[in-house]
């Protein structure tokens, strides 16, 4: 307990230092002192306030002028400091599907924005998984065809990268979902969002940060790296110089994955912009060092909350879908993922049964964004419904055989012929096929070659092919009760 209250504490200090750079940063870009009224980024006409919580609004003004913002019938006066930033805190809003207008006045400056909502908010970020776009899900044509969705807005973060927090990013700001526009953004993020207005009834804001083949620690800050004995090596493997000409071409061809880079670049701008969550799929690029990726996770986690300022704001990752030429590092890596669940309100929707054998980039967004949301209902929310499908609990060895029993067994254990996907191994550690029945709310598995099994695993290959589900459809996770 002691260890996790001094990283919070480091982690709270190394936030307050953040902020200081935020604004060096900011104040930089600016190259000098403001001289008219400009909103931050995040702002524009068709957004979407966060609902139910106080909402930063934030911006430039002319240094030590006043500044006037209302939003609705809310008004908040302050002055811009010596330097030109200025920001207030509105709200709590109620959610309102009824457009209202933003208006920001310093002096003879006025900033009118319109049609803004008030509901839910999230960001979704991560690597091609999350950043693969709506135009090429399968079915795209029918999809876009009935993506008339007005209450869904979205704004996307442009791919860019930065050595110090940047404050600004040039966009074409909020749009509300259209057919001919939503072609471009987020698949997960959008099918998502569609699944969560429909049960929520409230408007859906989603801010895309996402950038294809990226690592975790470049959406990671310095700060929480150079905080962790495990990742201040890659801090600093990363700040020496080249030894040669061939390692300096290298980085130049991965300039944005370097540590902290996409973080600085395409989370810092957004924060500190009032959200529920973040849903968060991602883990390709560090299949080959999976045995650090629950610390990283954690560390990353728990830097973007104390950031944000939130508190334990929900997190949602997807695991890994299954690809054969992920090999034997992805079967881990989707393991470390479901470790990560142990932080406070970190959900997780599995995509490892709707994988593409041969591509790494499965078409059926649509499943992994309702799956996300049973996941937001559930612990976003606080609704009563199955998010999960069957999750490892316990096994017991019966007569040379063991008993498998799990969670989230909601409407029972199912599996569409042959329960296929277990193993079992005995004290060699050696895993075999292994036969399973479904008994109840367990499974029993056994195989002729091993007497006395001691160990089993499911679903445990890049791609596999196991099909056992509860009775929401909804497929078990991954798992191995020994690691070996």
């Amino acid at each position: 307990m002691s260890s996790r209250l001094s990283i919070s504490r480091r982690l709270t200090a190394l936030a307050a230092a953040w902020c200081v750079l935020i604004a060096c940063a900011q104040a930089a870009e600016q190259n000098g002192k403001p001289e008219k009224l400009s909103l931050a980024s995040m702002f524009s006409d068709h957004m979407v306030l966060q609902r139910d919580m106080k909402v930063p609004i934030w911006g430039k003004a002319k240094p030590e002028t006043a500044v006037t913002v209302q939003v609705g019938d809310s008004k908040q006066e302050t002055a811009a400091d010596s330097r030109g930033d200025w920001s207030v805190v509105v709200g709590p809003l109620k959610a309102n599907a009824k457009p209202i207008e933003v208006t920001v006045k310093s002096g003879d400056d006025t900033k009118a924005l319109s049609d803004v909502l008030v509901g839910e908010v999230w960001v979704a970020s991560g690597q091609s998984n999350m950043e693969f776009h709506v135009d090429r899900v399968k079915d795209a044509e029918k999809e876009l065809a009935a993506a008339d969705a007005p209450e869904i807005r979205f704004i996307d973060v442009p791919n860019q990268y930065a050595d110090e927090p940047l404050g600004a990013f040039k966009s074409d700001g909020w749009q509300a979902c259209k057919p001919d526009n939503i072609g471009n953004f987020s698949a997960v993020a959008y099918f998502f969002a569609r699944n969560l207005q429909k049960e929520l009834h409230v408007p859906i804001g989603l801010i895309g940060s996402s950038w294809g083949g990226t690592p975790m620690e470049a959406w990671t800050s310095r700060e929480a790296l150079n905080s962790s004995p495990t990742f201040r090596p890659l801090v600093a493997a990363a700040d020496a110089k080249p030894k040669n000409d061939a390692e300096q071409a290298q980085r130049k061809k991965s300039a944005h994955n370097r540590p902290s880079r996409l973080f600085n670049g395409m989370i810092s701008p957004i924060i500190p912009y009032a959200i529920r969550g973040v849903i968060w799929y991602q883990g390709e690029a560090n299949a080959g060092r999976h045995q650090q990726y629950a610390e990283l996770s954690k560390l990353m986690i728990a830097d973007w909350r104390n950031r944000w300022g939130e508190g334990n704001f929900p997190f949602l990752l997807v695991q890994l879908a299954g690809y054969e030429p992920g090999g034997e590092t992805w079967p881990p890596l989707r393991e470390a993922q479901f470790e990560t669940l142990k932080a406070p309100k970190v959900g997780m929707a599995t995509a490892v049964d709707i994988g593409e054998q041969k591509d790494i980039h499965p078409r059926n967004k649509q499943e992994v964004g309702r799956r996300l949301a049973l996941v937001a209902e559930a612990i976003a929310y606080g609704k009563k419904v199955e998010y999960s499908g069957p999750v490892y609990r316990e096994m017991k060895a019966d007569d040379g055989k063991l008993r498998v029993s799990f969670d989230h067994v909601t409407g029972g254990l199912k599996a569409e012929g042959d329960v296929r996907g277990f193993e079992v191994a005995g004290a060699d550690g050696k895993y075999v096929p292994a036969k399973a029945t479904i008994d109840g709310d367990e499974v029993v598995v056994s195989s002729d070659k091993v007497a006395k099994p001691q160990a089993v695993r499911y679903d445990w290959a890049a791609f596999p092919d196991g099909n056992l589900y509860n009775g929401e459809g909804l497929p078990a996770l991954p798992f191995r009760s020994k690691k070996n």
